[in-house]
């Protein structure tokens, strides 16, 4: 797979108007050999995000909120490994999905609410697919507004802006380990993440240490729709499920995805 050419050694030159920030090329295994991202050196604005969708995204540049607080500071200490990703492009999201099942579902006699669910299976909802990619990042800049304002779920949010081919890729491109726990290869949970931006029109808004925030453009409206998609979400991230107050894919299904903009995941 042929990579792009990364725009980030040339920022000053592309003409973009960016607030003050820097390159950030530090690694768990040392300086990589070109950056990874640009960081603003100063809290993100709610207005911020909209003006860095279009300009950037022309060159190859996607937007991102990096939230540099919580106590693990900014990415040059997230132990960040993007030589052990693979390319997302090259894993099937319902394979990737069918093996964390069987890993973690065989735990369900414990949880009465994981029980008696079917496996996930990516694709049977495809009636709710959007492939309007403007609706899309309309949501998404709605929601980052709504995320930036003072008193948002971040403790200390930066805009940023990665190369990568689209949103889903975001958090293997920039080799994120945030779900070391669950899953050492990123790119895995990328694959997933695309097959959930062409199908629900989700946007990579906010990453931090170990939790990410994405925007829903169409999310599912029926419950029958909102439990399959919580397999999918028990999946890729248990833990938003078994250490939730009522662990069950219903009780998930209900409070967190019917008609919800936005979805967030974190690894214990």
């Amino acid at each position: 797979m042929a990579t792009l050419p990364n725009p980030l050694p040339r920022l000053t030159s592309l003409g973009l108007h960016l607030p003050p920030g820097r390159l950030i090329d530090a690694t768990d295994e040392g300086t990589w050999h070109e950056p990874l991202l640009w960081l603003a050196d100063d809290r993100a604005t709610p207005d911020a995000w909209a003006a860095l969708q279009h300009p950037p995204r022309a060159v190859g540049l996607l937007p991102l909120v990096v939230d540099v607080g919580g106590g693990h500071g900014g990415p040059e200490g997230w132990e960040l490994r993007p030589g052990e990703m693979t390319y997302p492009g090259d894993h099937d999201p319902e394979e990737v999905l069918a093996d964390f099942w069987d890993a973690y579902a065989a735990e369900g006699d414990e949880w009465p609410g994981l029980a008696d669910s079917p496996e996930p299976a990516p694709g049977r909802d495809s009636d709710s697919d959007t492939g309007d990619s403007d609706t899309g990042d309309a949501v998404a800049t709605d929601i980052a507004r709504s995320l930036l304002d003072d008193g948002g779920p971040l403790k200390d949010p930066r805009l940023a802006l990665v190369p990568a081919r689209r949103s889903a890729d975001i958090p293997a491109a920039i080799g994120w380990t945030g779900p070391a726990n669950h899953e050492l290869d990123t790119a895995r949970l990328s694959a997933v993440l695309r097959s959930w931006e062409d199908r629900f029109g989700i946007r990579v808004l906010a990453l931090g240490f170990d939790h990410l925030l994405v925007s829903v453009a169409t999310p599912p409206a029926t419950l029958a729709d909102a439990e399959a998609l919580a397999a999918e979400h028990f999946a890729f991230c248990p833990d938003n499920i078994l250490q939730g107050s009522d662990p069950s894919l219903r009780a998930y299904a209900e409070r967190q995805l019917l008609d919800q903009g936005a979805w967030h995941f974190w690894w214990d």
